[in-house]
């Protein structure tokens, strides 16, 4: 009687071979999509990221103990080091300290690590010179150190702007490694090595700020 007012929905029959054909397209459309993925994460392999405009990269041999610490220095004067590592656009990703407390994370088991590297990128681009330069911190070995600077251009490719090796001899002893020139959409106009003191410019300022 109640079928009579449309109260109550009319269920069609029961159909097996509907049920089974349906789970099996959605099974396919699964097994699809996860294809889908696989080849995505391919593609993306070796891309870099968009963020990152430049990568500046100090580098010294395996397992050396001594202390390398590199300064940078963008065109207003922003100044990424050891004790400011985030500066404008500039951040500095990897402070190494040689031979002291230099450990990485493997599978939640603390490992010393062999790899002497500091690394900062730049991840927006601010128009005139950036100086890259290069402080002997502590000279363990008494021994000149072969540091290699290397400085890439990341967008829209990636491009080596600097690639060179140089030696600091002593504890305090520092060198400007590269000095280079942007423009304003990005691109590298200059390149030199002419020599500036970015620790007397950090020690001029702290002065400056101590007397003010």
């Amino acid at each position: 009687m109640i079928d009579e007012f449309d109260f109550a929905t009319h269920e069609p029959p029961f159909d097996p071979l509907g049920v089974m054909l349906f789970k099996a397209l959605q099974v396919i459309a699964f097994l699809f999509f996860i294809a889908l993925l696989a080849i995505k994460t391919k593609e993306d392999e070796g891309k870099i990221d968009p963020k990152l405009e430049f990568l500046i990269t100090v580098s010294w041999p395996d397992k050396h103990p001594d202390d390398i610490d590199m300064f940078v220095q963008d065109p207003i004067g922003n100044m990424v080091w050891y004790r400011r590592r985030e500066a404008g656009f500039m951040v500095l990703d990897r402070d190494d300290r040689g031979g002291l407390n230099d450990f990485i994370m493997v599978n939640g088991q603390k490992v010393r690590s062999p790899i002497r590297q500091e690394i900062v990128s730049v991840r927006g681009i601010v128009a005139g010179e950036y100086t890259v330069n290069v402080y002997h911190f502590a000279a363990l070995t008494g021994q000149p150190v072969p540091v290699t600077v290397k400085v890439e251009k990341l967008n829209p490719k990636v491009q080596v702007v600097h690639y060179d090796t140089i030696n600091v001899d002593h504890g305090g002893a520092e060198k400007t490694a590269v000095r280079f020139f942007l423009d304003k959409t990005g691109n590298v106009t200059e390149v030199n090595h002419d020599q500036t003191s970015l620790v007397q410019t950090l020690n001029k300022r702290f002065k400056e700020r101590k007397a003010g």
